[in-house]
């Protein structure tokens, strides 16, 4: 008596209708990784844009000075607000972020000494504005007001280091909302910045783009923490500034 013979479990024993489905859903899985894959290579093409793209640069006007100590304002060709006399001997750079509790408590101890010294004559201040900390708020404050630093540099330059003082005394707790622009714009008021342009300039973020490629900057340059502080292009402790600049 012949056994009945067992069947193999091959593909050829598969239903033409179930091969059909598999290959099917081999295709769908495989087209959806494609466009997966594609996706991810679209986002990493885009901000790569935009690191590319640093946007408008913020341009301050000559400022005709009244004798050749005359304080005036300028952006470096780093990108930072100079404020001070051509005639300056000295340079203190101020590496800050508007956000920064650190960067508050240096201004409010130092920012009228410094202030003191620039319309002297003989120290001219160079505002490196970055925003590194928008994680500390849900509103990205951080580079929302550098963007304004530059509004306000490119406004009226004049009244720049009073605007930088009361922003600081208006600085938000982190992990809050951080200052809406329409009280930057009302801070600024304060200050003296009348002038619509700084408003629009605010509200469209024209200098965002340069605060993003700016702050990559100067973090590649070796910032760790704001705020850093140079003299003469040499890191110094803040505890130092009255000393070196004092009268």
């Amino acid at each position: 008596m012949n056994r009945p013979t067992k069947q193999k479990n091959s593909l050829s024993a598969v239903q033409p209708e179930d091969r059909t489905r598999r290959i099917l859903v081999q295709v769908a899985v495989a087209a959806v990784l494609i466009g997966l894959i594609a996706a991810i290579g679209i986002n990493v093409a885009l901000k790569k844009a935009e690191r590319d793209d640093p946007g408008p640069r913020p341009v301050i006007a000559a400022q005709p000075a009244a004798d050749p100590t005359g304080v005036t304002a300028s952006i470096t060709e780093t990108g930072a607000i100079r404020i001070g006399a051509p005639s300056a001997t000295r340079t203190v750079r101020i590496v800050a972020d508007l956000q920064c509790p650190a960067c508050q408590r240096f201004e409010a101890t130092y920012g009228p000494l410094l202030t003191e010294a620039v319309n002297a004559g003989t120290v001219a201040a160079e505002y490196d504005i970055i925003a590194f900390l928008d994680h500390a708020s849900s509103t990205e404050y951080s580079s929302r007001a550098a963007n304004a630093s530059f509004c306000a540099a490119e406004s009226e330059p004049s009244r720049y280091q009073a605007w930088l003082q009361t922003m600081f005394e208006h600085q938000p707790a982190e992990g809050g909302d951080g200052l809406p622009d329409s009280t930057i714009v009302e801070i600024a008021a304060g200050a003296g910045y009348t002038d619509p342009e700084f408003a629009r300039c605010v509200a469209d973020g024209t200098y965002r783009k340069f605060v993003r490629a700016h702050t990559s900057e100067v973090l590649d340059s070796g910032i760790r923490s704001t705020p850093s502080i140079f003299l003469d292009g040499n890191p110094i402790d803040p505890g130092q500034l009255s000393d070196a600049i004092g009268s």
